[in-house]
């Protein structure tokens, strides 16, 4: 199995490390095409009309200068692959969970949103952390566990319309209590928020809270609440059907 990994948080990043290790106990042919920097919250975004480089930090390592997570997927899909494509796509592990509506501006997500674009398997991890603790991110679950999720995923993977997005909860390992197959949440509103700073004059976009309610069934609060590896199917097809049924000999001029 050939095996492409991209993040967002950099090539330098320790979560793409970790998943390098997750990748080395699957398969001898790993190449890692990651971003120079970190690229969070990117989402989908391509570098067009701008000059990109590749930085070649080892065999089979790359950072893309300037680019984004899709860019370097499309960048290694396409150039220093396409001798023969890889089998699958690894985006991440993402330093943070990546719950919710917080998957349409992931940039951990969108790697591997793109990489299923490509033709491949494609498959998004994320370390959960204390935002409000402010403490280090503790890697436990994704080290011991990812192999695993990544293992149970391809054999059980049908069709190449869908892409996974997986989050470790913040746990001892041994209190993980297995994998959840789950919906994503839809927040009330979005989670973006203006944040003023503390700089006069000055503001972030932030997410100062969660929009509520939450559904308990899904991914928020089954990796939160149950100590649950979730596990969230998305489709490329994003067209709402039933509108279309609803909607079809129903709009004219």
């Amino acid at each position: 199995m050939r095996i492409l990994i991209t993040n967002d948080d950099g090539v330098d990043a320790p979560g793409i490390a970790i998943m390098r290790k997750i990748a080395q106990s699957i398969s001898d042919d790993v190449w890692i095409v990651a971003p120079d920097g970190n690229q969070s919250g990117a989402g989908h975004r391509f570098t067009l009309g701008r000059e990109l480089s590749f930085d070649q930090r080892e065999p089979q390592v790359f950072a893309v200068v300037g680019g984004s997570p899709a860019d370097c997927v499309v960048a290694g899909y396409t150039h220093l692959l396409k001798d023969r494509a890889p089998d699958l796509v690894l985006s991440g592990v993402n330093q943070g969970q990546n719950l919710g509506d917080i998957i349409n501006c992931s940039g951990t997500a969108a790697g591997a949103r793109e990489g299923t674009m490509q033709g491949s398997l494609s498959i998004a991890m994320s370390q959960a952390v204390d935002y409000q603790a402010g403490s280090d991110v503790v890697w436990d679950n994704a080290i011991q566990h990812g192999a695993a999720v990544v293992r149970a995923i391809v054999a059980q993977a049908q069709g190449l319309d869908t892409y996974y997005n997986v989050n470790f909860p913040l746990c001892a390992p041994t209190e993980v209590s297995g994998i959840e197959v789950v919906p994503h949440q839809r927040f009330s509103r979005s989670a973006f928020q203006y944040y003023a700073s503390d700089n006069v004059g000055k503001f972030f976009i932030a997410i100062p809270e969660t929009p509520m309610p939450l559904e308990r069934t899904h991914d928020f609060e089954v990796l939160h609440k149950d100590s649950a590896i979730t596990v969230t199917p998305l489709s490329l097809m994003q067209t709402d059907m039933g509108t279309v049924g609803r909607l079809q000999g129903k709009l004219v001029l």
